[in-house]
């Protein structure tokens, strides 16, 4: 509640039009430790805000078709404010999506292929094409566009800031024209349907609206030349003319420095049947794969296998000391030193991939330092973007975070990184609501059974 509030005043600062939901799945499951939780009747004193315009994204979708009480509560809440609730659902289909579309739930951001989306359409659910650093869904779904017009919202859902000095939605709009989508049809998911789903306080450009409006060169490259938020041009050119005023520090962060002991996999705990669980990563998907490989084993302990590409991945408690949580990840490709980040969907613990333990152990507790950060270590240096404002943010200029974040992008692929967006990609590594292997601080969870394959 404290960070909800935090955004709220922080927003009010400046004179652009922020529209926010109410968090609706804190912590998101009950298998991970987060920094709070929001129970039903705090979900009230945020809807009844009238900057809060929606039930933020029901994660927990095995929760809704089983009609859990404080779930329904939550959902409840949002239906008695006439406000919309955001959905969940990745790969759900047949009867758990009817259940899940019944409690009231309006859209989904999670559709990976056509089919999954034309069955949520054809239930009344609004989808919303997800284009992020690391998820990718636009080629998958935009000619939706062509017969669904009505019921399609565009999406970025975690954009690295790099990117988001390239472009945002507009791109999505350059690129659902030349997939030949009709134009209007392209602005109506880009600029209509949002306002009207949400019920934003956005001008449409009807007469005594407010004048809240872009300028672009042309209606296929959308690069915006001004920007207009009640009459007055807040952006033109590329340049903001807000000013940004200083923002206060907001954290929570409490665990100690670990050690390489702590990382030890002795085999008796970690093999099943002379084979161990491996999370595979996928580029541009959120969704991963259950593979099960033959160990690498030395002393009595299994170790990382770099030919083999099957790394050490760790999930470390920052609100309290705690045991790390080990598993295994194939995919990120490195083949020296070890990456961090204390952004890990949702509940923001520490997570990290490497080649040996010596160089995961430095790169979290570079994190640790920080009190909140992203961070890469090679054989020969180390480089650390700090995110002190709750472990996920920074306070400085955002065109200076990105060419940061770019430096240390551009370190974890030189260190043999494959994927597309390797911080990205780990930040979903713990999001344990996205099947199939994931990792939280208390261990390897199955997303496909939402239960634990082993603890730490």
């Amino acid at each position: 509640i404290n960070g909800v509030a935090y955004m709220l005043d922080n927003a009010a600062t400046v004179n652009f039009k922020f529209n926010f939901g109410a968090p609706s799945c804190v912590p998101a499951t009950t298998f991970e430790t987060a920094g709070a939780a929001i129970n039903s009747s705090e979900i009230k004193l945020l809807l009844e805000k009238p900057e809060i315009k929606y039930l933020s994204e029901m994660m927990n979708f095995p929760g809704v078709i089983n009609r859990d009480e404080e779930v329904m509560r939550k959902i409840s809440t949002a239906h008695a404010f006439s406000k919309p609730i955001d959905g969940h659902a990745p790969g759900l289909r047949g009867d758990g999506l009817k259940k899940y579309i019944s409690a009231g739930i309006s859209t989904d951001h999670e559709c990976f292929t056509k089919e999954e989306a034309l069955e949520k359409l054809s239930l009344g659910m609004k989808i919303i094409i997800r284009e992020g650093s690391a998820a990718k869904n636009f080629d998958a779904l935009v000619s939706l566009l062509h017969d669904h017009a009505d019921m399609i919202m565009f999406c970025s859902d975690d954009k690295h800031p790099d990117s988001l000095v390239q472009s945002h939605i507009n791109i999505l709009c350059s690129r659902a024209v030349k997939y030949g989508i009709d134009i209007f049809n392209v602005l109506k998911a880009a600029c209509i349907n949002p306002v009207h789903h949400y019920k934003l306080d956005t001008g449409l450009l009807r007469p005594g609206d407010a004048a809240d409006f872009i300028l672009v060169e042309d209606l296929k490259h959308f690069k915006v030349t001004q920007t207009f938020i009640n009459g007055i041009c807040v952006a033109e050119n590329g340049k903001t003319k807000i000013e940004s005023p200083p923002a206060k520090i907001i954290n929570r962060f409490s665990c100690k420095k670990i050690t390489a002991a702590a990382l030890k996999c002795p085999v008796k705990d970690f093999v099943i049947s002379n084979k161990i669980p491996v999370i595979e990563a996928l580029d541009g998907q959120l969704i991963t794969n259950k593979l099960l490989v033959s160990p690498k084993t030395e002393n009595g302990n299994v170790v990382t296998d770099i030919e083999n590409d099957i790394l050490k991945i760790v999930v470390v408690n920052r609100y309290n000391d705690a045991s790390p949580a080990v598993a295994f990840i194939k995919n990120f490709g490195i083949k020296e030193g070890a990456i961090a980040s204390s952004v890990a969907h949702d509940s923001h613990n520490i997570i990290a991939v490497g080649v040996t333990d010596d160089a995961v152990i430095e790169a979290i507790n570079l994190v640790i330092d920080h009190k909140g950060g992203i961070s890469c270590v090679s054989n020969t240096d180390k480089k650390v973007l700090p995110l002190p404002v709750a472990g996920i943010m920074s306070a400085g200029d955002g065109y200076k975070v990105a060419e940061a974040y770019t430096e240390i992008d551009q370190m974890a692929k030189d260190l043999g990184a494959g994927l597309g967006a390797p911080f990205m990609t780990l930040s979903f590594m713990a999001l344990l609501v996205i099947p199939s292997l994931k990792l939280s601080d208390k261990g390897l969870f199955d997303g496909d059974n939402f239960s634990f394959v082993y603890k730490s």
